[in-house]
C-alpha cells in the first residue's frame, strides 16, 4: 500500500488492485464460467461474420465491409477486458502494474473510439443507400470505404493516447485499490492525488467528438431516412428493416455507455459495473447474433455457405468410397 500523501516519481513502480466484480467467493467460479462461455461465443461469433462476409460475394458491399471491421472491433475490444477479469475470478492475487493498467485502458480506448466511428459510419452508409440510392455505388466507392475506416483508426489511436496520457499522467498517491474489473477512466482517476480539472476537461472534448459528435451523425441520417421512408408509397417495411440491425446495435451500445459516463462522478455505483460488464462484454456478443439473425442477406449468405461446404464434403465421401 502507497502511503498517503506521498509523491511517485517513477510511475512503473506503481501497482493497483483491482477489486473485481464480486468480493463473494461462492459467486466466482459460476460467474466465471458464465463469462468464460460469454467470451468464447464472442470470439466465434464475430470471427464466423469475418469469414462470412469474406467467403460471400453477395455480402461484398460498403456495408458489410464496415461490418468486418465492426466485428473486429469487437473481438479486439473484449479481449482487451475479458481475459484479465476471468484471471482475477480464480485468482487470490490481482495485482496489476501501472504499465499493464495503462495499456489495458489504452486498447480499450482506442477500439472503443473505432467502434463509435463505425457505427456512424453504418449509419451514413444505410442514408445513401435509402436516401440517394442512384448515387450510392459514387459516393460510398470502394476508396471512400477505406478512407473512412483508415481515418477512424487514425483519429482513435490519437484519442486514446490523449485519453491515457490525461488517466495516468499525474501523480498517484496511496490507496491503490480500482474499485472496478478492469482500469477505467473514472475509477483510476479516483486514485490520483494531484489536480484533475485539466485532464477531465480534455478527456471530456475528446469524449464529446468521439461520442456525442457520431451520435448527432448517427441521429441526423436516421432523421433523413425516416423522412424518406415516409414519403415513399411502397417497401416502408423493407426500408425500415434493413436499418433494425445497425439501430440495435447502436441502442445497445450507445445506452450503456451514456449511462456510466454522462452521469456525475459522484453517483458512480456498483451498478455501473453491471453497465459495464454489458457494454464491455455482452454487446461484443450480441451483435453477431444481430447482424444475422435480423439480415436476410447474411442468413441467405450462411445457408450458401453451410450448403456449399455439406455438397463438398458429400462429394469428398463419394470419392473415398470409390477408391
Amino acid at each position: 500500500m502507497l502511503a498517503p500523501g506521498c509523491s511517485l516519481g517513477n510511475h512503473t513502480q506503481i501497482k493497483f488492485i483491482l477489486l473485481g466484480i464480486t468480493e463473494k467467493p461462492w459467486a466466482k467460479t459460476p460467474l466465471f464460467v458464465l463469462f468464460l462461455l460469454i467470451y468464447i461465443v464472442t470470439l466465434v461469433g464475430n470471427v464466423g461474420i469475418i469469414t462470412l462476409v469474406r467467403v460471400s460475394p453477395s455480402l461484398h458491399t460498403p456495408m458489410y465491409f464496415f461490418l468486418t471491421h465492426f466485428a473486429f472491433t469487437d473481438i479486439c475490444y473484449s479481449t482487451a477486458i475479458s481475459p484479465r477479469m476471468l484471471a482475477d475470478l480464480l485468482s487470490e492475487d490481482k495485482t496489476i502494474s501501472f504499465t499493464a493498467c495503462m495499456m489495458q485502458f489504452f486498447t480499450f480506448a482506442f477500439f472503443a473510439a473505432i467502434e463509435c466511428h463505425l457505427l456512424a459510419m453504418m449509419a451514413y452508409d444505410r442514408h445513401v443507400a435509402i436516401c440517394q440510392p442512384l448515387l450510392y455505388v459514387t459516393i460510398i466507392s470502394s476508396r471512400v470505404c477505406w478512407q473512412l475506416v483508415a481515418s477512424s483508426y487514425l483519429f482513435a489511436f490519437l484519442s486514446a493516447i490523449i485519453y491515457t496520457w490525461c488517466v495516468f499522467g499525474g501523480s498517484f498517491c496511496g490507496p491503490n485499490h480500482i474499485d472496478h474489473f478492469f482500469c477505467d477512466v473514472v475509477p483510476v482517476l479516483k486514485l490520483v492525488c494531484s489536480d484533475t480539472h485539466s485532464s477531465e476537461m480534455i478527456i471530456f472534448a475528446f469524449v464529446t467528438i468521439n461520442v456525442v459528435g457520431t451520435s448527432v451523425v448517427i441521429l441526423l441520417s436516421y432523421i433523413s431516412i425516416i423522412r424518406t421512408v415516409l414519403r415513399m408509397p411502397q417497401s416502408r417495411a423493407r426500408a425500415f428493416h434493413t436499418c433494425s440491425s445497425h439501430l440495435m446495435a447502436v441502442s445497445i451500445f450507445f445506452g450503456s455507455g451514456f449511462f456510466i459516463y454522462l452521469q456525475p462522478s459522484s453517483s458512480h455505483r456498483s451498478l455501473d459495473k453491471v453497465a459495464s460488464i454489458f457494454y464491455t462484454m455482452v454487446t461484443p456478443m450480441l451483435n453477431p447474433f444481430i447482424y444475422s439473425l435480423r439480415n436476410k442477406e447474411v442468413k441467405g449468405a450462411l445457408i450458401k455457405c453451410v450448403s456449399r461446404l455439406f455438397n463438398q464434403w458429400q462429394h469428398t465421401r463419394l470419392v473415398s468410397c470409390r477408391t
